[in-house]
């Protein structure tokens, strides 16, 4: 059939017809099962027709395997895979995934509410918006990443609205950290990978850059207070926050710098007072004050370099 002269040559029929049989089945079958779903049915049935078709393409291409071989590439015509593949984007992927996006970031915010669902679903249809791109990721871009993303900045926005309210400093930064960590999962588990810095800067602008300079000054809990009272943990956990976002880590110096100073100006006053209210002659009461001072302001030193190392691991802003 391929091989013969024209008008005995019936290359272009056989690739026309290739193309019509997907549109017939799509049409007659595929697109009324997924009509007749909705939510995770859909999604499920989404992802068995889109791997039957793929079965189907591989075969057909193959047993037209000569169309491919000759015709299409003397010819520059769509190679049989692209034919088939693209007969179901712009049949039935373009019909359905505004429903599909939907669904999918439903599910993703019901875990992040605490509930169960079927990852390995979730996984399954965002692998369908990366492979019905063929090679370009524009379609898992465009139409499921990009609102996810908003998706994500108006729920954690919502999340830091009532958190910061009702939470101390140490108690909204454990929330926050558990909040990133869980997104990377969701991240490994069923999403791209190239979604991951995308995601987390959300996630990082609202529930930290927007409020910053609330959580740090946090009336009994906020970073004063952590320094206060020696929370070594938490103020680690500051540091591994704030280090996530832009300049987030000058306030946090400021702080720091600012508490230090005030230990050690407070412990020189407490040496001029002591020192002011001896008697001359008490020379060797005075030299020892003289040792207590020093020694303190020694212990201030390495109480807080170690701080530095420890906490703020070493970073320049806190040697300053």
């Amino acid at each position: 059939m391929c091989t013969q002269k024209p008008p005995h040559d019936y290359s272009q029929q056989l690739y026309d017809k290739y193309r019509e049989s997907f549109e017939e089945y799509i049409s007659s079958m595929v697109l009324p099962s997924l009509r007749e779903k909705h939510d995770e049915f859909m999604l499920r049935e989404l992802v068995k027709r889109w791997s039957n078709h793929k079965v189907m393409v591989r075969w057909l291409s193959r047993f037209f395997h000569y169309l491919d071989r000759y015709f299409i590439s003397r010819r520059s015509l769509p190679a049989l895979r692209e034919v088939g593949l693209s007969c179901f984007r712009d049949l039935v992927y373009q019909e359905i995934k505004g429903k599909v996006k939907s669904a999918v970031i439903s599910l993703i915010d019901q875990e992040r509410e605490g509930e169960q669902i079927d990852r390995a679903l979730l996984k399954n249809v965002l692998d369908i918006f990366v492979e019905i791109g063929l090679g370009s990721m524009e379609c898992y871009e465009n139409d499921f990443e990009d609102f996810l993303l908003k998706d994500t900045a108006d729920y954690y926005s919502i999340k830091a609205q009532t958190w910061i309210v009702e939470d101390s400093c140490p108690d909204y930064m454990l929330k926050a950290e558990e909040c990133l960590k869980r997104e990377k999962e969701r991240v490994a588990h069923y999403l791209h990978s190239s979604s991951e810095p995308k995601l987390l800067e959300k996630v990082q602008h609202e529930l930290l850059t927007q409020y910053a300079s609330q959580l740090l000054e946090k009336e009994h809990s906020g970073c004063h207070a952590l320094l206060r009272d020696d929370k070594v943990e938490d103020l680690s956990r500051m540091y591994r926050l704030f280090s996530r976002i832009t300049r987030g880590l000058e306030p946090v110096s400021q702080i720091f710098k600012q508490h230090v100073t005030n230990e050690g100006t407070a412990l020189v006053k407490q040496a001029e007072d002591a020192a002011s209210n001896k008697k001359p002659e008490k020379k060797d009461i005075v030299g020892m004050q003289e040792q207590v001072f020093v020694r303190k302001i020694i212990e201030l030193h390495d109480k807080y370099v170690a701080y530095v190392t420890d906490c703020f691991q070493g970073h320049t802003l806190f040697h300053k």
